[in-house]
C-alpha cells in the first residue's frame, strides 16, 4: 500500500468519526431546544447508541493499523501529515483503552443528569441533583485511570479541555492573575461611578431577536451554515458545515442576551474559520477550550464592550428600541455596557469580576477530585467561596452551586478554561491591535473583517498545529501570561470608574 493511500485512508476513517460525532451534537443540541419533555428516556438511549457507534468508529484496529503503517515509513513525513499523525495516534491511544460499555454508560448518564439538572435548579434542590454529580466524578475517575491517570485525574480533565495544561500550571496563573485583581476589582467596586440602575425595562423580545441576529451577522457568523435558538443556558455546539448557537432572553436585560450571543458567536466564528475539507481531522479541529474560550470572548469583550463597536451599532440600537431608549444618554448606555458590580450568576458577570467565579469553582473541582470535599458539602464550600472571593453569598441553591450546565454533563476541568480563554484573549488583542494598525476606525465603520481575517490565519486554520501554550507563543511570541488581561481591565475600566 502507497503511502498516499494509506493516508487517504486515515483520512477517510478520522473523517466518518467526526460525522458521526456531528449527529451526537446535533442530538445533544435538540435535547436542550426541542426535546418534548417526556422524551428525555429515549434521547438517553439514543445518545448512548451514538456515542457508542462513534467509540467504536475512532477506536476501529484499522485506524491503528494505518498510524503504524504511515509512522513507519523511512523519511520525514510533510509538516500536515505530521500533525495527523501525531493527534491521530494520541487520540487512538487514548480511545482504545476506553471499553465502549463505558462510553455508552456515561453518554446515558450525561443525558439523564441534564434533564435531572433542569429540573432540580428550577426548584433549588441540589439534594435531588448530588446523586448525579456523584456518578459523574465517579465515572471521570474511571475514565482518567483507562488513560493512566489514576493519581492524577484532575490532571486528565484539565489536559482533555486543555492539552498540555495540568492544574498546578492552571493554579499558577490563577494565583498570579488574583493577586492583582482582587484589589483591581475592589478599587472599581468602590468607585463613586456606578452605572444607573433601571435603565433598560421592556425591550421586547423579537425586536432584541433581531437586532443580535444582524450584530451577529456583521461580525461575521455566517447564518448559512448555522442558526441561533433559546435555551436554559447559552451554548454553541456542532461543525463549522452546521453550526447551532443558543442564547436567553430577558425584556429587562436586553444585554444579556446580545451579549451572550456574541459570546457564542465567537465560538462559532472559530468553527466557521475551520476550512471545511480538514473537518474531522486533527488540521481541522479546535486545539482545546481555552483557545475556543479566548475567541468568544474577545468578541464579547475586547471588541463588542468597546466605544469603537458602540460607535457603529447605537444608532441602530436606538433606532431598534427608541421608545425604551429615549431617556438614556450615549454616556449611561456605554458605563451601562461596561457596568461592574459583583453578581452571583457567573453568566451575567462583569469582565473585572467573571475570573473570580472561574476561580471558585477551580478550587471546588480540585477538592471533589481531591476527595477533600463531599458531593453533599458542596453548596457550603460554594457560599463560603463566593462570599470569601465576591462577597456574596447565593440566598438558594439555584443561585449558587445549580447555576451552570456544565457539571450535568460530567464537563470537570472545562472551568479553567474560561480565565485561561480570557488570558489569551487580551494577549492575542494586543497583537491583534500590533499588527492591524487602525482596527477602532474599523469598527467604527461596522467592518469587522480585517480582525477576522488575522484570527482564521494565526488561530482558526492552524487547527491542532500546536498545543494550548504551543498557540500562544507562536502567536504572540510570549508565554502565556496573565498581565496582559490585568493591562487590559486596567486600560478599559480604570478611565470609566476614576471618573
Amino acid at each position: 500500500m502507497t503511502n498516499d493511500a494509506a493516508y487517504e485512508e486515515l483520512i477517510s476513517r478520522l473523517k466518518r468519526v467526526h460525522v458521526l460525532g456531528t449527529v451526537n451534537s446535533l442530538l445533544g443540541w435538540d435535547e436542550q431546544v426541542n426535546l418534548p419533555p417526556d422524551s428525555a428516556d429515549l434521547r438517553a438511549e439514543q445518545l448512548a447508541l451514538l456515542a457508542e457507534l462513534q467509540h467504536a468508529a475512532a477506536s476501529d484496529p484499522r485506524v491503528g493499523e494505518l498510524l503504524t503503517l504511515l509512522e513507519g515509513r523511512p523519511g520525514e513525513p510533510a509538516a500536515d501529515q505530521k500533525v495527523v499523525l501525531k493527534y491521530g495516534r494520541r487520540d487512538y491511544d487514548r480511545v482504545v483503552k476506553l471499553p465502549p460499555d463505558f462510553v455508552s454508560e456515561k453518554a446515558r448518564h450525561s443525558s439523564k443528569a441534564f434533564h435531572a439538572w433542569a429540573e432540580c435548579r428550577g426548584r433549588a434542590d441540589f439534594a435531588g441533583f448530588a446523586p448525579f454529580i456523584q456518578r459523574h466524578i465517579e465515572l471521570a475517575k474511571q475514565e482518567a485511570g483507562y488513560l493512566g491517570y489514576a493519581a492524577a485525574p484532575y490532571d486528565y480533565m484539565i489536559d482533555r479541555n486543555d492539552p498540555g495544561m495540568t492544574a498546578e500550571a492552571v493554579g499558577a496563573l490563577f494565583a498570579e492573575l488574583k493577586k492583582e485583581l482582587v484589589p483591581l476589582m475592589r478599587e472599581i467596586v468602590g468607585s463613586r461611578v456606578k452605572a444607573r440602575p433601571g435603565v433598560f425595562h421592556g425591550f421586547p423580545v423579537e425586536q432584541q431577536r433581531t437586532f443580535l441576529h444582524a450584530v451577529t451577522e456583521r461580525i461575521g457568523f455566517n447564518y448559512r451554515r448555522g442558526r441561533i435558538d433559546v435555551s436554559l443556558h447559552p451554548f454553541c455546539d456542532g461543525s463549522g458545515a452546521d453550526l447551532r448557537m443558543t442564547t436567553h432572553f430577558d425584556e429587562h436585560n436586553p444585554l444579556n442576551s446580545l451579549f451572550s450571543a456574541i459570546h457564542e458567536t465567537g465560538h462559532g466564528l472559530y468553527e466557521q474559520g475551520i476550512p471545511i475539507e480538514r473537518q474531522g481531522t486533527p488540521l481541522g479541529q479546535p486545539v482545546g477550550m481555552a483557545v475556543h474560550e479566548s475567541q468568544s470572548r474577545l468578541w464579547e469583550n475586547q471588541v463588542a464592550r468597546s466605544r469603537a463597536f458602540w460607535r457603529f451599532f447605537e444608532p441602530r440600537f436606538r433606532e431598534t428600541f427608541s421608545a425604551q431608549l429615549g431617556a438614556v444618554s450615549s454616556d449611561e448606555l456605554y458605563l451601562a455596557v461596561n457596568a461592574v458590580r459583583p453578581t452571583l450568576i457567573r453568566v451575567d458577570a462583569d469582565e473585572v469580576t467573571y475570573n473570580l467565579h472561574i476561580i471558585l469553582r477551580f478550587e471546588i473541582e480540585k477538592q471533589l477530585f481531591a476527595g477533600t470535599l463531599a458531593v453533599a458539602d458542596l453548596p457550603a464550600a460554594w457560599n463560603a467561596l463566593a462570599q470569601e472571593l465576591l462577597g456574596l453569598t447565593p440566598p438558594n441553591d439555584r443561585e449558587g452551586v445549580l447555576q451552570d450546565v456544565h457539571w450535568s454533563g460530567g464537563m470537570f476541568g472545562y472551568f479553567p478554561s474560561y480565565c485561561l480563554g480570557n488570558m489569551m484573549a487580551a494577549q492575542f488583542w494586543y497583537k491583534a491591535q500590533g499588527d492591524l494598525p487602525g482596527l477602532d476606525d474599523d469598527f467604527a465603520k461596522g467592518d469587522f473583517s480585517r480582525l477576522l481575517g488575522w484570527l482564521r490565519r494565526n488561530i482558526h486554520e492552524q487547527g491542532r498545529r500546536y498545543d494550548t501554550r504551543e498557540l500562544v507563543r507562536a502567536v504572540t511570541g510570549e508565554a502565556l501570561s496573565p498581565k496582559h488581561l490585568l493591562r487590559y481591565l486596567r486600560e478599559r475600566y480604570l478611565p470609566l470608574y476614576r471618573g
